[in-house]
This record gives structure tokens, C-alpha cells and sequence, in this order.
């Protein structure tokens, strides 16, 4: 199954970054978990705490501390760890990725019309697998990038049922969240 497929069946997405959240989405009903914390010596275990459950990893690279902005990060994460793929901010380690066949999502802020050029433009040469835009309660801008065919997620600052429906209503396959009540929806 390709990361859409398993996004598109699961659009509630586990984003954990501390212990507490690792043990509630390893116990929870959650397919997909997000791992936005830990360290190079600490994120085999993470990723082995939520394969043993059956979930569908994908690791921050950005937010591992011991790990560079250089490919060889991704290398670590795919010989190190269990996990199925990559986000990051960084073009290159969502390229490097790609090219190791994990799954690669690349993260981006909208913050303005300029950071908006530049996000489709990173996507349109790096092709990541999906594409978590933040924050997530932009449907505008969630309708606009939808039509490029990368699979949205939309992260960050999500609340309620209402804006998970608001976002998926724009376009976005999946959020991603840090509160276990969201989860439970």
C-alpha cells in the first residue's frame, strides 16, 4: 500500500513529541504517528515502540538532535530505525528519501503569498510523496496546493472536529496532531 492509500484510509495522524504521547499513540487506535522528538541514540527505540503496534512511522528528521540538515541523517534513519519515511523542511533530505525508498514528506509554513511561491516550487522539484502545510487551518491555500496532486496534511493549530473537516473538506488527506483527543475523532 502507498503512503496516499494508507493516508486517504487513515486522515488522523498521531504527531507525538514527548514519552506521554509516544505511550498514549502506541496505545491508541491511530495507523499513522508522526515522531517530531529524540536523539540519535533514542529514535530506534521510538520507531520500534510503534512498528511493535503496527503503525505506519514517519520521522521528523529536522527535530532528531545528533542529525545534520545532510543526507547522511536520512541514511541513519533507514539503517538504524524501522521507520517508513522522512519529513523534513529540507529539499535534500526529502530528495535523499526518495532515493533510499522511503516514504518522503516535505514540510512547509505558509506564512505568506512569497512562501507560498516558494513551496510549490520545492514541490515541484522534489515530487515529495505528501506535503504537510502549517499551519493547518489554511483551506485556501490547502484548495490551491491540493491541485498539484501531492497529498496534503494539514498540521498544526487544529482544534476540532469542525476544522479536521474543514481541512479535509479543502483538500487536505490527512492532519496531523499532538492532542490525543483529536485522535479519538
Amino acid at each position: 500500500m502507498n503512503i496516499r492509500e494508507i493516508l486517504s484510509l487513515n486522515p488522523i495522524i498521531a504527531a507525538v513529541n514527548s514519552e506521554r504521547l509516544l505511550e498514549e499513540a502506541s496505545k491508541s487506535e491511530i495507523e499513522v504517528v508522526f515522531v517530531l522528538y529524540g536523539t540519535i541514540l533514542t529514535i530506534p527505540g521510538i520507531v520500534e515502540t510503534l512498528k511493535e503496534k503496527g503503525k505506519t512511522v514517519i520521522v521528523h528528521a529536522d527535530l532528531i538532535n545528533g542529525l545534520s540538515g545532510k543526507d547522511i541523517a536520512v541514511d541513519y534513519i533507514a539503517t538504524r530505525t524501522r521507520a517508513d519515511g522522512i519529513i523534513s523542511t529540507r529539499d535534500n533530505l526529502v530528495k535523499r528519501a526518495k532515493e533510499l525508498g522511503l516514504v518522503a514528506g516535505e514540510r512547509s509554513f505558509i506564512v505568506d503569498s512569497m512562501a507560498l511561491e516558494n513551496t510549490i516550487s520545492h514541490i515541484r522539484t522534489t515530487r515529495p510523496d505528501f506535503l504537510e502545510v502549517m499551519p493547518g487551518l489554511l483551506n485556501r491555500v490547502i484548495r490551491e496546493l491540493s491541485g498539484l496532486g501531492i497529498p496534503i496534511v494539514a498540521g498544526g493549530l487544529i482544534r476540532d472536529k469542525e476544522e479536521i473537516l474543514s481541512a479535509l473538506n479543502s483538500g487536505a488527506i490527512a492532519i496531523s496532531s499532538t492532542s490525543p483527543e483529536i485522535w479519538k475523532m
